[in-house]
């Protein structure tokens, strides 16, 4: 996977993990605002049937779905990148990648990719060009 594929998906994943946040913590809110929850105290012990309550829970499904989506799709370019840095000569982008991804520091590891991690489908080309005569 090129570094240009692994760049789209993860920078797509974001957008879609920050989209959905958004999505349910806005369809929670107003779920509040309009009485949909019965609340005991601060926690929520049910949901009152309304014409507004079932529009705003398949929201927060759809938002929380869009989480999950874009998770999975930060997983994919995680992996995508492992591949890519892994065809290098120089396995310290591989190694850093793989590290923090294990201790949960992925998301660090993948900002530092895409802003400053080597593309391995270029310097396979550069090394493959002929010599000049």
């Amino acid at each position: 996977m090129s570094k240009a594929t692994v760049t789209r998906l993860f920078i797509s994943s974001a957008v879609a993990v920050t989209a959905g946040a958004i999505l349910a913590v806005a369809a929670v809110w107003f779920a509040i605002a309009n009485d949909v929850f019965v609340m005991n105290g601060p926690d929520i012990v049910g949901v009152r049937g309304s014409a507004v309550a079932w529009p705003l829970i398949g929201l927060g499904i759809v938002g929380g779905l869009a989480i999950v989506g874009g998770m999975i799709g930060g997983l994919v370019s995680w992996i995508g990148a492992l591949l890519d840095t892994a065809q290098l000569e120089s396995k310290t982008w591989f190694i850093v990648l793989l590290l923090l991804g294990i201790f949960n520091f992925g998301i660090l590891a993948m900002i530092a990719y895409v802003i400053a991690g080597p593309d391995s489908t270029a310097q396979a080309a550069r090394r493959s060009a002929p010599a000049p005569a």
